[in-house]
């Protein structure tokens, strides 16, 4: 399993601030989104585009980022190991009565997820309930296994088949075509039927469960079925209103501002957003807020000192 150097995917240094590392993450996701490149260019943009996606899972979550920072890229011979960290693949938890964990062994793939961060930050091989395996040795059932499966908001919007690979320790491969249904929500899970640890004494084998986690976007928030853009003005356009660009789901639309709009107004435009669980679509909102110039040039530093002179 290779050490991911989240900060070097980002290009950014240990020591960025959480606004820097969310400012270079929606930069590269914008450069390499597969919709953003080449036809022939989809494939290695798409591979970029999921690095890109994990990496700011962990570094935006301050608290995976103080794990991950704690943990060291030598983390094999075991010389670090971060505050709370807990290997989640990989180990069986104890049953009921304090029955001892036994060893078992998944690798996923397809997942959305790279192997490590599988290991330390995803579900990957964990048991799916926590008192299956006392219920199993008396009913032969096997255990259940989930694993987390990152979902692009674009597969999450129009639904999607995703090719999902699944390795037991010293077994094949087994390949199996996962339905993303649209509208799919963040923790939400998909079953797959008698594809978890096998049975014992003849007994049916455990469930495998995805458990749904919405890759981050650079543009959008989700709010249940609504989505939410922060959409940043100078501040004389916020003054002066007019016509803006906002992007959606479908590419980009027109707003009118109206003159004097302040920073924290909301804006709706209705059925963007997701799909609604009873059908139609939730809204984007969109929310300003002001670009405010860090330097500006002497003219420009009169036309200010004149405004503040004419209040």
């Amino acid at each position: 399993m290779q050490f991911k150097d989240y900060y070097q995917t980002l290009g950014v240094s240990k020591t960025a601030s959480q606004d820097e590392i969310k400012s270079a993450f929606r930069k590269l996701a914008r450069t390499h989104h597969p919709d953003m490149v080449k036809p022939k260019e989809r494939a290695a943009a798409a591979e970029r585009f999921k690095e890109i996606n994990e990496a700011y899972e962990v570094l935006g979550d301050p608290e995976k980022r103080r794990q991950y920072d704690g943990l060291g890229a030598d983390w094999e011979q075991g010389a670090q190991r971060p505050p709370g960290w807990h290997p989640h693949a990989g180990r069986r938890p104890a049953g009921p009565g304090g029955a001892q964990a036994q060893d078992f062994d998944f690798n996923f793939g397809g997942t959305g997820f790279s192997d490590f961060f599988e290991a330390f930050f995803g579900s990957g091989g964990r048991q799916a309930n926590p008192f299956a395996a006392g219920r199993a040795a008396g009913a032969g059932r096997g255990v259940d296994v989930e694993a987390d499966l990152m979902v692009p908001l674009e597969e999450a919007l129009h639904g999607a088949r995703r090719k999902i690979t699944f390795q037991r320790q010293g077994g094949k491969p087994q390949t199996y075509e996962v339905t993303i249904p649209a509208g799919v929500r963040e923790g939400q899970r998909i079953r797959l039927g008698g594809q978890g640890e096998a049975g014992t004494h003849g007994g049916s084998a455990g469930d495998l469960y995805l458990n749904v986690r919405l890759a981050p976007h650079p543009d959008f928030q989700v709010e249940g079925a609504d989505l939410k853009h922060d959409l940043e003005l100078p501040p004389w356009q916020l003054v002066l209103g007019g016509e803006v660009t906002v992007p959606t789901m479908e590419g980009s639309a027109k707003m009118k501002l109206p003159a004097g709009s302040q920073p924290g107004s909301r804006f709706r435009l209705k059925g963007r957003g997701m799909p609604k669980a009873g059908g139609g679509r939730g809204d984007l909102y969109v929310v300003l807020s002001a670009v405010i110039p860090k330097t500006v040039t002497p003219e420009q530093r009169e036309l200010w000192e004149a405004l503040a002179k004419a209040e």
